[in-house]
């Protein structure tokens, strides 16, 4: 049961975006072993990775270029065997200095519970589980969406307004009940370009507006049982704000950065997707919304920056 609870947690849970500022919490008979393995997957660095690692946020700072903001992901945990290449999403915003910082959800695992941070983009990248291959995405934004997404990010006391009181890895979207990294994101962007007002419910109205705007996330197979009945074991992973038909069939919805992406591509056609990936010997800057290849292969048209 085990092995299958540490299955499902790195099928759905923001890979990697977890704060590991502290101990995993009290003790908790149950959960706690689920919960130690997660918050403590940290991995040392040796002084060639870290350099590697700067360099390639350094290609990821350029790809940025002197936007107001735009959305980034990482890979995180290995997820593919669900199809998912991308498990956390954030908001980059540049400063009046032209300095980048991503903000994001994490999962406090001292206090069990979800909080805001703010990354350098240097920081963001090393969040990658696997030093020796990872990718990000960025999505540039046009000018005015990317100008009034900056504006709200920023509005800390809203943003703070959209945080829910419990975390879930695999919350689903439109519950009010939980929240994981993603599900917080691309309800900033409902709160950014819905316009939508401080105030009461305010994550009602954002969902209400998600809704209205067609958000509509791909199902995520499971493909077990065994992993469904794990779910109780690990105390970010819930299943009572899923619908029970999509329980029973093993298929649930949740806000991954792929589903912000589809949702962004559809509402903002001028917007512009970027993927990069680093294997230690090179960074791949591949540009548009096919995916690269896997690997860190560079594709016709790809820019190639060796590490070496």
């Amino acid at each position: 049961m085990k092995l299958a609870a540490l299955a499902l947690t790195a099928a759905l849970a923001c890979g990697g975006a977890q704060a590991r500022s502290g101990a995993s919490g009290p003790s908790n008979p149950s959960g706690a072993p689920a919960l130690s393995a997660f918050c403590d997957r940290s991995v040392a660095l040796s002084a060639g990775q870290q350099d590697k690692l700067l360099r390639f946020a350094g290609v990821v700072r350029e790809e940025l270029g002197d936007a107001d903001a735009a959305l980034v992901s990482r890979s995180g945990l290995d997820l593919s065997r669900f199809a998912i290449r991308y498990s956390h999403a954030a908001v980059a915003w540049r400063d009046s200095a032209g300095s980048w910082s991503a903000r994001q959800l994490y999962y406090a695992c001292d206090e069990r519970r979800p909080r805001i941070f703010d990354q350098g983009l240097a920081g963001f990248a090393m969040g990658i589980d696997d030093p020796a291959l990872g990718y990000i995405a960025i999505v540039r934004l046009p000018p005015a969406a990317a100008a009034t997404l900056r504006r709200t990010v920023l509005d800390t006391p809203r943003a703070l307004r959209l945080l829910a009181a419990e975390y879930s890895a695999n919350a689903y979207p439109f519950s009010l009940r939980y929240q994981n990294c993603n599900q917080w994101v691309i309800e900033l962007l409902a709160m950014a370009w819905g316009d939508l007002a401080d105030g009461m419910e305010l994550r009602a109205r954002a969902q209400t507006w998600l809704r209205s705007a067609n958000y509509a996330p791909a199902p995520v197979a499971v493909g077990s049982r065994l992993l469904m009945l794990a779910a109780p074991f690990i105390p970010f992973i819930h299943l009572d704000d899923h619908p029970a038909p999509e329980r029973d069939a093993m298929m649930l919805r949740v806000s991954l950065p792929s589903t912000i992406e589809a949702f962004v591509h559809a509402r903002l056609p001028g917007a512009e997707r970027i993927e990069l990936c680093h294997d230690g010997r090179q960074v791949v800057v591949h540009r548009g919304w096919t995916p690269m290849a896997p690997g860190c292969t560079a594709g016709e048209g790809d820019r190639v920056v060796l590490l070496d």
